[in-house]
């Protein structure tokens, strides 16, 4: 994976701002720290920033063919099928990276090119002779991709720190990036950048600029469809596509490991990997993480059922890994929630996102590429939102349910329209789902409820993925995100998804006979937080801070009574604030988190 970024600029000529770009260039270095490349002229600058995962000697970017440049971060899962269609046309290459892959199949279908790949990406084709930029996502959302159109200046780059670099782009929130962050947050909607001045492409989308003018296309949508299939040639059907999409994100020229929590989404892909790495002659290495004392504080939930340790050590023996598991120190989650907050560029998801970090930056120290579980909950249908009827068909976000306690933490007289907001967010959601004509009330509830988690939950912990791994160079793939895949699941009947009344239950038919009994039937459990009184005694210092200072102005947006309530009472917020885990520890961290942000970017507000 990598960094990218670009200016295109009619009025400041970009050949005399070396200064600018090699600040913008540094803002991208974790993302790429192997190498970096530019491609300036007197209107233009394309950045790049490498880390070396695929043909290590050759892919140096900006790569150019004719009168095309590039510059890629991704990974392209269906390099050789497409090279081979090229090839079959004439092509020549001489790389085997998948930059020139994407390039030359730009060169020959033009912006048709971003159909025929299936893969993670970001990447911009820049044409030196028309003075346009092509832009393009890939179609979950995997890799980001942030730009901004201000006065005479067009510019897009992988993280929102890097636009901020640029003096005309201003860290100004309004009304809206606010409602963002304190209604929906740590999610957000698919295109804001939170900033005013700053817009994010959406997954599967392009973009063209050209002549000072944008335009932005899809290219690609989940539609319904009719599946026919049986039981058992469902699970058929499941086990070829997530077995194809583990083996084809196994490529890389790095060390590669896989991280394994014991539950069956991180199962599945360590078996496959194990397996293949066995017809190698090869011993997969593999890694899960845990908190110091954990296991005396931990507390049985709804949402957390059993802890992972009970199963890890079950399936790194099953399956014969090189197993490490990385302990954190709950201070140390805490002392890192600024670090991951400044990463993300927006207030993140507490110590979900820090703990994340840490972890990665531990991986890193072996390893330079994973594979991970994400997404498999949110296509095949594994939170409890989905199975629980009494709020199915709730008018709103299964995993915030409400804004009351939201709204308690802040200024009775500050965000007046917040509700308002949240369900607006909700109902356009909903708008455009697509649905058969036979479906029912039910068949089409659950579709809505596909798209709501796609688009909304599943989006905010791909970019954590990204944000947290590549902060710690390190690549981390999602093969349960493959748009096959998504497709497939889609179009899915709920009896048979949900198979046996059980979460998943499709995926644990398909892969029973792959894992041991006690893994495939396990009951969900998310991504393990800390139940430690340290990590709650830190956050609360930290909150405090936020709290105190009175050079920052988030403290006239809070009502600091309620949030010293919640110090004092944790006990009193009975529903998560997000998700599952997002409780009074989470909700203190979220609102430091969001002090540190105001105070790293200098932000300005317009309200």
């Amino acid at each position: 994976m990598c960094g990218i970024a670009g200016i295109l600029s009619s009025s400041i000529d970009l050949r005399e701002n070396k200064p600018l770009i090699e600040n913008i260039s540094s803002t991208l270095k974790m993302r790429g720290p192997d190498a970096k490349g530019e491609y300036i002229t007197h209107d233009t600058a394309l950045i790049h920033r490498r880390l070396s995962v695929i043909d290590v000697e050759n892919g140096k970017q900006p790569m150019r063919f004719g009168k095309y440049i590039i510059v890629y971060n991704g990974e392209l899962y269906n390099t050789e099928e497409v090279k081979n269609e090229l090839i079959s046309s004439g092509y020549k290459f001489d790389t085997h990276c998948d930059t020139e892959v994407v390039l030359k199949a730009f060169d020959k279908w033009q912006e048709e090119s971003v159909k025929k790949l299936n893969g993670i990406f970001a990447y911009a084709v820049y044409d030196e002779k028309e003075k346009t930029l092509f832009l393009a996502r890939d179609r979950i959302g995997v890799k980001p991709c942030y730009y901004s159109k201000v006065k005479n200046i067009f510019a897009f780059a992988s993280r929102i720190k890097s636009l901020l670099c640029i003096d005309e782009i201003k860290p100004v929130v309004d009304e809206k990036g606010l409602n963002e962050i304190f209604m929906l947050g740590p999610a957000k909607t698919i295109g804001t950048g939170i900033f005013r001045d700053i817009d994010e492409l959406p997954p599967a989308h392009y973009l063209i600029y050209k002549d000072g003018k944008i335009s932005i296309e899809q290219y690609w949508k989940l539609t319904a469809q009719e599946n026919n299939e049986t039981v058992s040639e469902a699970a058929e059907h499941t086990h070829f596509l997530v077995k194809d999409s583990i083996e084809r994100q196994l490529i890389s020229d790095v060390p590669l490991a896989t991280f394994l929590s014991g539950g069956l989404d991180s199962s599945i892909i360590s078996k496959i990997a194990a397996d293949k790495y066995k017809e190698n002659g090869k011993k997969l290495s593999t890694y899960s993480v845990d908190y110091i004392d954990n296991d005396i504080y931990f507390k049985k939930s709804l949402f957390q059922p059993n802890k992972d340790s009970d199963y890890i050590g079950l399936m790194a023996d099953f399956i014969d890994s090189e197993h490490h598991n990385v302990v954190l120190d709950n201070s140390d989650v805490a002392a890192a929630l600024a670090d991951a907050a400044i990463a993300r560029g927006i207030p993140g998801f507490a110590d979900v996102d820090s703990s994340l970090l840490l972890f990665c930056k531990e991986v890193k120290k072996d390893f330079t590429v994973c594979l991970s579980g994400e997404c498999a909950d949110e296509i095949f249908g594994g939170y409890p939102w989905y199975h629980r009827k009494e709020i199915l068909f709730e008018d709103g976000f299964p995993w915030s349910r409400s804004v009351d306690v939201r709204k308690s933490i802040l200024r009775s007289d500050f965000l007046k329209n917040g509700a308002d907001y949240a369900k607006s967010a909700y109902k356009n959601t909903l708008s455009d789902v697509s649905c058969l004509d036979s479906d029912g009330k039910f068949e089409k509830r659950m579709r809505e409820m596909f798209i709501l988690n796609l688009n909304w939950f599943m989006q905010t912990l791909l970019m954590r993925k990204d944000v947290m791994s590549m902060e710690s160079s390190l690549e981390v793939r999602v093969p349960f995100c493959d748009y096959r895949l998504v497709e497939y699941a889609y179009n899915m009947p709920w009896n048979i998804k949900a198979l046996d009344g059980r979460e998943k239950g499709i995926l644990r038919k398909a892969f029973e006979n792959d894992l041991p009994y006690e893994i495939a039937w396990r009951k969900k459990s998310p991504y393990p937080k800390t139940h430690n009184p340290v990590y709650f005694d830190c956050v609360c210092r930290l909150a405090k801070q936020a709290l105190e200072d009175t050079s920052c102005p988030l403290g006239e947006m809070l009502n600091a009574n309620v949030v010293y309530s919640l110090m004092e009472n944790p006990e009193s917020m009975t529903e998560p604030w997000y998700g599952q885990l997002m409780k009074t520890p989470q909700v203190l961290a979220y609102i430091y988190q969001i002090y540190v942000w105001i105070k790293n970017n200098n932000v300005e507000f317009d309200i």
